[in-house]
């Protein structure tokens, strides 16, 4: 996937402008496709290139113009190509899963796997949060509103198993001698 469809998914919710578009990322498609608001506007850029976007621009007093993105019809069709190409297995690149199997200083791995599942249980909470506002009664779901809870809950199933992976670190670390 490219960043381009992220973009896409998202202004299929509602027009945006880059800096709307960013804080969206912010707050929820960027925890699984994390974006610069500096990428955000050169993608947006490359994508009216291309037809999938257009802007209007709303004139702002004592403050630059204002660029609004939407989806076009083109963009609808290419995320519909998109839809139906099937998904690679994802890459998994994790400078802390090559610190463990280096094993070079227990204490700071101790360190880090704790720093990692305080990170884990603080998104886990942000996201059982947003469930509970936004999904209050999922089987009342489809469509989009059904993908946006199922990419949620896949969130929250990764934070659970960070949690576990991170207590069986400890475990296993905390319970042994210095080697």
């Amino acid at each position: 996937m490219a960043l381009d469809h992220a973009i896409l998914v998202s202004l299929t919710e509602r027009a945006a402008s880059g800096y709307d578009l960013a804080r969206r990322f912010d707050a929820s498609i960027g925890y699984f496709w994390p974006a610069s608001h500096q990428q955000i506007y050169k993608v947006l850029g490359r994508m009216q290139e291309a037809g999938w976007v257009e802007s209007t621009v709303h004139e702002q007093h004592g403050r630059p113009d204002k660029k609004n993105y939407a989806i076009t019809a083109a963009g609808e069709a290419e995320l519909d190509r998109w839809a139906t190409v099937p998904s690679g297995r994802e890459a998994l690149r994790s400078d802390f899963a090559v610190k463990l199997r280096g094993f070079r200083d227990r204490e700071a791995i101790l360190t880090d796997t704790r720093a990692r599942r305080a990170d884990h249980v603080a998104r886990l909470a942000e996201y059982e949060a947003s469930e509970k506002r936004f999904y209050p009664d999922p089987s009342a779901l489809d469509g989009a509103g059904l993908g946006a809870w199922l990419a949620l809950r896949g969130g929250i199933h990764t934070e659970e198993r960070g949690i576990e992976w991170c207590d069986e670190i400890l475990t296993a670390l905390e319970g042994r001698g210095s080697r």
